[in-house]
């Protein structure tokens, strides 16, 4: 064998063996958080550590229905997190449009200032955003949760960025030259060529918005109206010793939904699909 190609091989079974670690450090806290969920409370404390699923997964997660209103708060979080993830979807698409291929005053300022409030933590937004629910009276309520979160500046710059390198101007002419609007444009060439980058920022919306703990916690007061996360944190008893058993069953049937959202749209988050509208 040659030497090139034997150095070529190596290099391979080196980058075989680091993806290989890296995907089971990823997903051994899923493979342990099921173990967990399968065994009584006190497999957690077991030396050696248990490595095989038990037989407890149905009876942990019964004893959690009993504490908390799961399905309940699974059905909030699909609202709060579906109706936010088409939201951001729309709006940012749209504005990601605007700035990527319209001129208009003041556009680079306003760009600047939309990145801007990536650098603001959202904890110095709590206090008036709470202000503001209150004045609403939209305090307990999936509106407070959903309108602040209905634009993402990330969202506008992801689309815009996109947008830019894989849709040119020239197709954009042509279309006005046919008599297309603005929004026909954008229903008609636009959307279909974005579909990969939309797929990708209604994955991270979704996950954000289901994964969020602090503001839903600040907002919601109503158990009806909490979600899975905020409901998740009452089977944390103070009274006794914590169950792991049943928080990671719960917690397990709590993940599903974002694992069959991930394999659904997979596909276009991996793989790009498309680099632009016209090949040069």
């Amino acid at each position: 064998m040659p030497v090139g190609e034997k150095q070529n091989v190596i290099s391979r079974i080196i980058i075989y063996i680091l993806l290989a670690a890296g995907a089971f450090a990823s997903a051994y806290p899923f493979y342990w958080m099921l173990v967990i969920s399968t065994r009584t409370r006190d497999a957690v404390y077991q030396i050696p550590p248990a490595i095989i699923p038990g037989p407890e997964l149905i009876a942990n997660f019964t004893h959690a229905l009993e504490r908390i209103i799961f399905f309940r708060a699974l059905w909030n979080s699909f609202i709060v997190s579906g109706a936010t993830t088409v939201s951001v979807l729309f709006f940012c698409s749209l504005a990601g449009f605007a700035f990527a291929k319209f001129e208009f005053p003041g556009k680079k300022l306003l760009f600047v200032l939309v990145l801007g409030t990536l650098l603001v933590p959202q904890q110095l937004s709590v206090l008036p955003n709470y202000i503001l629910m209150a004045k609403l009276s939209w305090i307990d309520s999936y509106k407070a949760i959903i309108v602040p979160s209905m634009v993402s500046a990330f969202g506008i710059f992801w689309m815009r960025q996109y947008i830019i390198s894989s849709i040119h101007t020239e197709l954009l002419e042509a279309s006005r030259i046919d008599g297309s609007g603005y929004i026909n444009t954008y229903w008609r060439i636009v959307l279909p060529i974005i579909v990969p980058a939309l797929a990708t920022l209604g994955i991270f919306t979704f996950l954000n918005t289901w994964n969020d703990f602090f503001w839903p916690l600040v907002v919601l007061k109503n158990n009806e109206n909490f979600t899975i996360q905020i409901a998740l944190q009452q089977l944390f008893s103070r009274n006794d010793s914590i169950d792991y058993g049943m928080i990671m069953s719960a917690t397990f049937f709590a993940t599903l939904p974002l694992l069959i959202v991930f394999a659904l749209f997979s596909r276009w988050f991996i793989s790009g699909l498309t680099s632009g509208a016209v090949k040069s």
